[in-house]
């Protein structure tokens, strides 16, 4: 059922235009979100919550209309009523991670068997401090949550990079770390094979996993044709020619179809207008009658 709100309640027999599908629904079987009033249909918004608790990663979950004017959060009571009581817990679970990892006075304890939640607080200097787990007594270092020990040399200035051994027991070089943190918003990313481009499903940013540069912006993927991360993206040069080849290609098919049909759509909106405008049926519609009506008055010629 709709959600009540400050606009006039419809009646059943009301149809109201879902944005998701594309369709008309009725009334009974749309919902309205409390926090910037969009109606979509129930479906709808059960199949959008659900994918977005799964690919969300405990982000917001917002209005899924991209031209919303206050695209506020959901509620965690619509959330409930979209999606089933185990996606409600992992959503509940993800939110509450990702909270931690984007808090600065909190932090999880580094120890790999423990799950503590630490309160963080440097000193006023804000010079790097000693933080004790609650649970499992581990002391670590505020800042780059490495173990704590005498004369400790903090390195948080450098993103996390977690390197593993190789077969001479040698830590490998930071190229080939296996966890890093996202450049823009800190949450632990794991890559253990694919493309060096990354996604941050937190923050949705775009970044190389080698030198964690920028590459929002960069469609054609020329990062990785200079400089240190040279033919280090993880494809082939044929596969990324391809790419690139498909990015152009749409790109200029979209511009030869707008200068295509612009000048058409210019020399073709006179008829179209005149096939829309509803004067002008009633005018051709009037003069057919007329026409009729003097054809049915019209006396039959007589025989000789």
């Amino acid at each position: 059922m709709a959600h009540g709100s400050d606009s006039p309640v419809q009646t059943e027999t009301d149809a109201v235009h879902c944005k998701l599908c594309l369709s008309d629904c009725p009334a009974p079987e749309t919902s309205r979100l409390r926090s910037c009033g969009c109606v979509f249909c129930t479906q709808c918004l059960r199949q959008y919550v659900q994918l977005a608790i799964q690919d969300g990663a405990g982000a917001p979950i917002t209005c899924p209309d991209l031209a919303c004017k206050h695209p506020g959060p959901l509620l965690d009571s619509e959330i409930a009523s979209f999606a089933p009581s185990d996606q409600v817990e992992l959503y509940r679970r993800l939110k509450f991670e990702r909270g931690v990892q984007l808090d600065p006075s909190k932090a999880w304890c580094p120890a790999l068997d423990c799950q503590a939640v630490c309160s963080v607080m440097p000193n006023a200097e804000g010079r790097a401090v000693p933080v004790p787990c609650p649970a499992c007594h581990t002391v670590f270092c505020c800042s780059c949550r490495e173990p704590w020990e005498d004369r400790h040399a903090c390195s948080q200035q450098q993103p996390l990079v977690v390197s593993l051994a190789n077969d001479s027991g040698q830590p490998s070089s930071d190229t080939e770390a296996t966890i890093k943190q996202c450049p823009k918003c800190g949450v632990y990313i794991e890559r253990n094979q694919g493309c060096a481009q990354m996604l941050c499903k937190s923050c949705k940013h775009t970044f190389c996993w080698y030198c964690l540069q920028n590459l929002d912006g960069d469609i054609f993927l020329r990062h990785y044709d200079k400089g240190p991360c040279r033919n280090k993206l993880g494809h082939s040069r044929a596969s990324v020619m391809w790419n690139r080849t498909q990015v152009a290609g749409i790109l200029v098919g979209v511009t030869i179809i707008v200068v295509v049909t612009s000048p058409l759509l210019l020399l073709a909106s006179p008829c179209i207008l005149c096939c829309v405008c509803k004067p002008c049926h009633r005018k051709k519609g009037e003069k057919k009658k007329k026409k009729k009506m003097t054809k049915e008055q019209k006396p039959p010629d007589s025989v000789a």
